[in-house]
């Protein structure tokens, strides 16, 4: 798998915000088909830092209603990703 097909995008909201400041851990979108060895080695390439451990967490998609019509999202696969002392990933570099 390529790594830009491992690595969706960064998820970026509040809590994973406050994540990152305190216990240096980034979020990221992934591939449902990803496994935690190729998450690490893609995230080391892409952003050419230290990965001590990965958290995979699979989310269901939520139903949602529109009048009288259900549908469903899409599931969808969250990493976290704990960089090693002295990494950092910054997204909106300038």
């Amino acid at each position: 798998m390529n790594i830009y097909d491992v690595i969706k995008k960064p998820l970026i909201t509040e809590k994973t915000t406050l994540e990152k400041e305190s216990k240096n851990v980034v979020s990221f979108v992934v591939s449902r088909d990803a496994n935690k060895i190729e998450i690490k080695d893609a995230v080391e390439k892409l952003f050419k830092v230290a990965v001590a451990d990965v958290n995979t967490v699979n989310m269901a998609g939520k139903i949602k209603r529109v009048g009288r019509h259900q549908g469903r999202r899409s599931s969808w696969k969250k990493a976290y990703v704990t960089l090693k002392e002295g990494s950092a990933v910054d997204f909106f570099e300038i």
